[in-house]
């Protein structure tokens, strides 16, 4: 017996053409689930399509949405329903990385926009999520699982990050308000802190960054995706359905050091 089988389970990743995404899409689609992906770049959706439709027995669809675009969102969301026909689990993972200003030099558009994909963008897609989960729930189907991806940043300071840092904490208090109030329909929320892992984010920053982060890091180590997939797994099966409300750090201990 297999005993993280999603075989029947439908999932949506946004943001998951790439990075962390695509490593808990990965995990997904192995164990049987079907998957959408919801992403902005179409050459990438096009790629993890191909790829995730390699791994499992699952459908896997890839659809073009920009979190930021309550329409797109919506239009997206209705789609996977057309295609897939249900939706038990939401990783709402699509993130950017903010302006990387200095407190002194915050501008308001650039916090705004930092808000409008880290936070916002996953309000929106709990919205439209939540009233398809909502409705099975009132027609005796209950149960949903909503996952986002937060930071360790979210508790921890970084130098040039207060609109990032800010829009992390931001989803965790989402994080929490959503499993107290979603409860009554079986809908649990948590969110991953997650700490360094190697992605096209973290390749944009200073090298030093990545030095320092290294040897501040207990496990002397970034992340792993590979064992993103099984961590996603777990949160997509029913043995989390008593898990809610927690915003989890994923960081090889930096949390603690």
């Amino acid at each position: 017996m297999n005993l993280f089988d999603l075989t029947g389970r439908t999932a949506i990743v946004t943001g998951g053409n790439g990075g962390l995404g695509l490593a808990m899409a990965r995990g997904l689609a192995k164990a049987g689930a079907n998957v959408a992906i919801l992403a902005r770049n179409e050459a990438k959706n096009a790629a993890a399509l191909e790829e995730l439709r390699a791994l499992g027995k699952g459908e896997v669809i890839a659809l073009a949405c920009d979190v930021a675009d309550d329409a797109q969102i919506e239009g997206a969301i209705a789609l996977t329903l057309v295609q897939l026909g249900r939706i038990d689990v939401c990783f709402a993972n699509a993130g950017i990385s903010g302006a990387g200003t200095a407190i002194p030099d915050i501008t308001g558009a650039g916090w705004d926009h930092t808000m409008a994909v880290n936070t916002r963008g996953a309000a929106l897609v709990y919205k439209h999520v939540t009233r398809h989960m909502i409705a099975r729930a009132k027609d005796g189907d209950a149960g949903g699982k909503l996952i986002a991806t937060s930071s360790g940043q979210s508790i921890m300071g970084v130098n040039r990050s207060s609109d990032y840092a800010a829009s992390k904490a931001a989803l965790n208090g989402l994080t929490r308000a959503a499993a107290f109030e979603l409860a009554r329909y079986q809908i649990t929320a948590n969110a991953f802190l997650f700490g360094y892992y190697e992605t096209d984010i973290t390749a944009k920053a200073d090298p030093k960054f990545g030095e320092w982060m290294s040897r501040r890091i207990p496990l002397r180590r970034p992340g792993d995706h590979a064992g993103l997939e099984g961590l996603a797994v777990f949160f997509a099966s029913s043995h989390a359905d008593y898990i809610t409300g927690q915003c989890l750090p994923v960081d090889g201990g930096l949390c603690i050091s």
